[in-house]
């Protein structure tokens, strides 16, 4: 079968191979032909070694597809099932499961230490344990949640990663008061998510920050009250609050230098939430002092910061009510052979999401 292969950490290109066979079916897994996937930040940081990843791999974690089989002892699934990728899947039997924050379960890590695919010259890693940029993939069956009919794979994949993790940033972890002030701090796919949830929980005034024209023009048709370039931020702040900053900053770049200009940002006693995934070996910094004076949340949202089953549910819910648009985050579509012009349409920022059709 065709699939994506990245050969080496740190380079910039996809190979496109049809030699690539999706391995490890039996008990408790399913075999899944991936219809559709986003093209996520994600896989871009694991590309270039930010996120850690064995190596060779296939990116790809927000896919949606069809179940083409099913092992021995699974349950709740059958062929012909249409399903999206749940690459951080609960197990419901470790501490955090048992607290309720399925969302810290650790076992979906664990996946990414074993190979999902093979070629003839040895095996092939998936992201996170999944690999959505190949026609055939096989996960435990808990990484395969059922969707309905009407929900067509390209949305259902985008809910799979980014529009969860952002929506869910806004709902579940910062849980945005209605009335209140809010600062987006980068605004691809999953920024735009936040702004919409933002939107969702009522909040007055919310501000897009980012780089990219485009972007900020796009942010403002999904819900943004105002944008500005990351030059323009400090102008806002005193525009808009008076100086004092905002309720509630999201950084959704997966930076210190971001992450410190949002705490700077947001007002004392108000909320910052990081939501972009960074590297091991960038530390972010606050003083004692500032930490006790300001008293300003610091809270980090992993995947929504909730239980994802739900968040999904929840998700397709507002967007069958109109509340969210999902079908518009879709800029950009791509056939498998042309994932390298997906890979530059997100390093230059045109794309909020680009969706790869398999």
């Amino acid at each position: 079968m065709r699939a994506a292969v990245q050969h080496e950490t740190g380079q910039d290109k996809l190979e496109v191979l049809d030699d690539v066979e999706a391995v490890g079916f039996g008990p408790g897994k399913v075999r899944i032909r991936i219809r559709a996937t986003g093209l996520c930040h994600s896989d871009l940081s694991a590309m270039n070694g930010v996120l850690p990843q064995p190596a060779p791999f296939v990116p790809g974690h927000e896919g949606a597809g069809e179940v083409v089989d099913v092992g021995d002892g699974v349950t709740g699934l059958a062929a012909g099932d249409r399903v999206l990728m749940c690459w951080l899947p609960a197990c419901g039997s470790c501490p955090s499961c048992k607290r309720g924050q399925t969302h810290l379960c650790l076992a979906g890590f664990m996946n990414a230490g074993t190979p999902n695919f093979r070629r003839p010259g040895g095996d092939v890693f998936g992201f996170a344990g999944t690999g959505t940029f190949a026609e055939e993939v096989v996960v435990a069956a808990h990484c395969a949640v059922p969707i309905p009919d009407d929900v067509p794979y390209e949305i259902a994949a985008l809910i799979g990663c980014g529009v969860t993790t952002g929506l869910g940033a806004a709902l579940n972890t910062a849980q945005v008061a209605a009335g209140s002030s809010v600062a987006v701090i980068g605004c691809g796919g999953v920024g735009i998510s936040v702004i919409q949830g933002a939107r969702v929980c009522g909040a007055a005034r919310i501000v897009a920050v980012d780089p990219v024209p485009a972007r900020r023009e796009a942010a403002l048709r999904f819900g943004a009250t105002d944008a500005v370039a990351p030059e323009e931020l400090d102008g806002a702040k005193a525009e808009f609050t008076g100086g004092e900053g905002f309720d509630y900053v999201f950084e959704v770049v997966g930076r210190s230098a971001t992450a410190r200009t949002a705490y700077e940002t947001t007002r004392r006693g108000g909320t910052l939430c990081v939501v972009g995934a960074g590297a091991m070996d960038d530390t972010f910094r606050v003083n004692m002092f500032e930490l006790f004076f300001d008293e300003k949340r610091i809270l980090p949202s992993l995947y929504g910061g909730g239980d994802v089953l739900r968040s999904y549910e929840r998700a397709i819910a507002l967007w069958r009510a109109g509340r969210i648009d999902l079908e518009g985050l879709i800029t950009h579509r791509v056939r498998l052979p042309e994932i390298n012009d997906a890979l530059d349409q997100m390093r230059s920022g045109t794309a909020l999401r680009t969706c790869i059709e398999i």
